[in-house]
């Protein structure tokens, strides 16, 4: 018979799962290929292959960050851009996801709701930014309007979506075992729902940065879109491009917290 070990030390080391890499080699991957680029774009830029007057470097991109965050001046645009995009997405989710709810209790007010909501979908709503910024002013709540009309018609159509697909015979099962309105909402609509929303909130949060930025580009006295008017007013591209990854830098950001979110919500997936 094979002798078996009795070290504890060899048995738990046996035992012990491989520790997994921390980005994989599809990261590393990526890693690789965005400091090729970078890399190149700085050496097009020191050659003369490209007008950094127009293109700027990534050098140039960093130091104008690095001033940026030094002297502070950076943060109250990040603020202001931050506090309308994301009142715009809450507000936006919770109006849209309450107006489906309504809209797929009641036919009649689907049937008035659905056309016009189709058609509104259809026109590229940013060209209503102007028109938000001439009604309520160069502050916050014109570019809140404009994320929060972005927002809501994305999470509306999502939320009626989640609803619709809902099974009816275990919806009329429910009903005949007993279950109240609120069983129906939890156990059953708000699964269906969740799935649907987490899969257009992505699209949701680029909106309300595009409305809030896009607002701010009409007309506003601070906030990332403003940075990026002055910076194109100037001719400082290395401003513009470091405004643009500040915006990427947040958004990743959001997608991150998303996904961890919609990773412990969905559990039951």
């Amino acid at each position: 018979m094979a002798a078996t070990s009795t070290d504890p030390i060899a048995v738990g080391a046996a035992a012990r799962p491989r520790l997994a890499p921390p980005i994989g080699r599809r990261g590393l991957t990526r890693l690789l290929v965005a400091a090729a680029l970078i890399g190149l774009w700085e050496a097009g830029a020191h050659l003369g292959w490209i007008d950094p007057f127009f293109f700027s470097s990534p050098s140039a991109i960093a130091g104008t960050l690095a001033k940026q965050f030094s002297s502070g001046a950076i943060y109250k645009h990040i603020g202001a851009t931050l506090q309308e995009a994301l009142w715009g997405l809450v507000l936006g989710a919770l109006g849209g996801a309450a107006l489906a709810w309504l809209a797929t209790r009641s036919a009649a007010l689907a049937d008035l709701l659905d056309p016009l909501l189709l058609l509104l979908n259809s026109v590229p709503r940013i060209v209503l930014a102007p028109i938000f910024v001439m009604w309520l002013g160069i502050g916050m709540n014109s570019k809140v309007a404009v994320a929060f009309f972005l927002v809501f018609v994305v999470v509306f159509f999502a939320v009626a979506a989640g609803i619709r697909e809902v099974d009816h015979t275990l919806v009329e099962k429910i009903v005949v075992l007993g279950g109240s309105q609120r069983d129906l909402l939890v156990e059953v609509y708000l699964p269906s729902v969740l799935s649907w929303v987490f899969s257009s909130l992505r699209v949701a949060v680029g909106f309300a940065f595009t409305g809030a930025i896009v607002g701010e580009f009409v007309g506003a006295s601070s906030g990332l879109g403003y940075l990026m008017n002055f910076a194109q007013g100037s001719q400082n591209a290395a401003l513009m491009m470091a405004t643009v990854v500040i915006i990427m830098v947040i958004i990743a950001g959001l997608f991150a917290v998303l996904e961890r979110v919609e990773r412990r919500l969905m559990a039951w997936k």
